[in-house]
């Protein structure tokens, strides 16, 4: 049976001495996130994750959700009732606004809390995250009207929410869509139309379902232009909130899939449906993305989350899996064999396992606090220097985090050798979960090209500069102490790498667009070695700060410190051979006939 903790000290560490929430305490949200009442709500919320999600994970991937022949969807044993105690527990109204019955805490401490609930039971996790999507779009671009009428029972847990793009034969490209919708004489609309890949479009979890749905207003024009956003209900609701009748939206099947059994993804018809306009027409698109950067967000975290359930199973079994002895002599004479966790090439594994799960945390948490910046922070510089750093990152969170954490749970799978290829120790459901991460909401190479060909030139690459300049200056300030050098000279020369590498981008990617498309997916990796890299700085830093002033949890700082000096020793160092890819251009990529291949 595989094991979870929730890393509770390890997140507070992150939230109090990295990223000093306390600074914030004069904002909106911040003034109730005080040190004792965040570690409250995460201890609290780590039992819940550990005692009533975790023991259900394995049992949603063996039995995953069922279709009966009305298109009806019924969830894996013990889905309802944790769903139920989800609900009653409040844990989705944690960041949501007050005035729907949200708790309006930080959108950085709900992120904290949904680690722990993906790490536990990923595919349950998936029912209120993609429900916190819809939320985001409905508060952003919904009316008055439509918020009062879906918010507060969305953020209550007694309704869910989805996003509908995918169909059979448009994917990325939505300017292929077929869905259509047709305008009532009562200013509805009919949607008709098939949506494939729809994560928990259909269940038994919630009394109802708010779909957004992408479609074509009839005479819109035919391309990524003429897309709107409705809102279709499984269920209509009455101009009083009480539910009506069932509406033309059917469950056609469930996909069969390597992993994540137990969320239902639906083949999702719309025969005549009726759907409601949200936000301005033909501007459907700009809206999705609203719940598409909070989904890929959230994407990065199952990243991270997998990659640390993972680890955490093979830590238990490299100390006891006795194997061989440690090359320097018996750990133990007394005993026929050594655990494994003494062999140098098991604790390779680990370590990079721990150093990116660890600053990955941190860079996440980073990244929430900056969603919430974006929002709260006290003067338009601030908001617009949150806004551009998250924009910048979030192609980055999504995509080498989810590289990085299905490369940890194969990792993790290695350590347990043939054991870890068996069903027994749960190895394979993390990594049959972690594959889909690198996948949907955008596939990985595509969030490269969102980064080289749309983020870096936003703004006159403004954003990118900021970023630069952050971790330039920290490197200057923080090289002189003897103690922080072994960490932060590498970064420096890894921040040099990225910034040949981008003046290369600049003045081969527009020459030749191929060079840029070639490129793409090494830089990612390289600016998000640099932003792991940064979040691996001040961990030290606060850890030294803390052995200074005599905290009582030496070995805790201890570790940080060994991990952060293994992080750029062993990783910070591919940044040079990341720059030599991007340099070696398209030629090569693109010289073979497609025939040939």
């Amino acid at each position: 049976m595989p094991v979870y903790t929730a890393p509770v000290r390890d997140t507070l560490f992150v939230l109090n001495d990295v990223l000093h929430l306390d600074r914030y305490a004069n904002l909106p949200g911040f003034t109730e996130a005080t040190p004792d009442m965040v570690g409250a709500i995460l201890e609290q919320g780590g039992a819940f994750v550990q005692e009533v999600l975790h023991p259900l994970n394995q049992v949603g991937d063996e039995h995953g959700c069922k279709r009966a022949d009305d298109g009806s969807v019924t969830t894996p044993p013990g889905f309802r009732d944790a769903y139920a105690q989800f609900v009653e527990g409040g844990w989705g109204t944690l960041s949501a606004p007050t005035e729907y019955g949200g708790q309006g805490m930080p959108h950085v401490i709900a992120t904290a809390f949904e680690e722990y609930m993906i790490s536990a039971n990923m595919a349950f996790a998936m029912y209120p995250g993609l429900t916190h999507g819809a939320i985001a779009a409905i508060q952003v671009v919904g009316s008055d009207a439509q918020k009062r009428k879906y918010l507060p029972n969305m953020i209550a847990g007694t309704w869910t929410g989805t996003m509908n793009l995918t169909e059979p034969h448009c994917g990325t490209d939505l300017g292929l869509l077929r869905t259509k919708a047709e305008e009532q004489p009562d200013g509805s609309y009919r949607i008709t139309g098939t949506k494939i890949f729809i994560s928990a479009g259909e269940h038994d979890l919630a009394e109802n379902i708010i779909h957004l749905v992408l479609a074509k207003r009839t005479g819109a024009p035919d391309n990524v232009k003429g897309i709107s956003l409705f809102i279709v209900p499984k269920f209509l609701v009455n101009d009083d909130g009480t539910l009506g009748a069932r509406n033309g939206v059917t469950c056609g099947a469930i996909e069969k899939k390597m992993g994540i059994h137990g969320n239902a993804t639906c083949v999702l018809n719309y025969d005549g449906a009726t759907g409601y306009l949200i936000g301005e027409a033909e501007k459907g698109l700009a809206a999705m993305f609203i719940m598409m950067n909070a989904a890929r967000l959230g994407v990065g975290l199952q990243g991270l989350s997998q990659g640390e359930i993972a680890y955490q199973n093979a830590v238990k079994y490299a100390r006891e899996r006795l194997q061989g002895r440690a090359l320097t002599g018996p750990a133990d004479p007394s005993a026929k064999a050594d655990p494994i966790i003494v062999h140098p090439d098991v604790r390779r594994m680990l370590m990079d396992m721990r150093a990116w799960n660890e600053g990955g945390r941190a860079l996440i948490l980073w990244g929430a606090l900056m969603v919430d910046l974006t929002h709260k922070a006290a003067s338009e510089e601030e908001r617009e220097r949150a806004n551009d750093l998250v924009s910048l990152l979030t192609p980055v969170i999504k995509g080498v985090l989810t590289d990085k954490g299905y490369e940890g749970a194969t990792l993790a799978q290695q350590c347990f050798g043939g054991h870890g290829y068996i069903r027994e120790h749960g190895m394979d459901q993390f990594v049959r979960d972690a594959r889909i991460a690198m996948i949907y909401e955008g596939t990985n190479g595509v969030q490269a090209m969102d980064l080289v060909g749309r983020k870096l030139a936003q703004n006159g690459g403004r954003a990118l500069r900021t970023f630069l300049e952050i971790v330039s200056a920290y490197c200057a300030e923080q090289k002189t102490d003897e103690k922080m050098a072994p960490i932060v000279e590498p970064l420096e020369k890894a921040v040099g790498q990225l910034q040949a590498a981008t003046m290369w981008l600049m003045q081969n990617g527009l020459a030749n667009p191929n060079n840029a498309g070639a490129a793409a997916y090494p830089y990612m990796h390289l600016l998000g070695l640099v932003a792991v890299g940064h979040m691996w700085a001040q961990m030290a830093r606060a850890s030294l700060d803390a052995l200074a002033a005599g905290a009582s949890d030496v070995g805790f700082h201890e570790a940080k410190l060994i991990t952060a000096r293994h992080f750029a020793a062993r990783h910070l160092p591919e940044t040079a051979s990341l720059r030599r890819k991007i340099e070696a251009g398209a030629e090569t990529i693109m010289a073979l006939a497609a025939d040939v291949f």
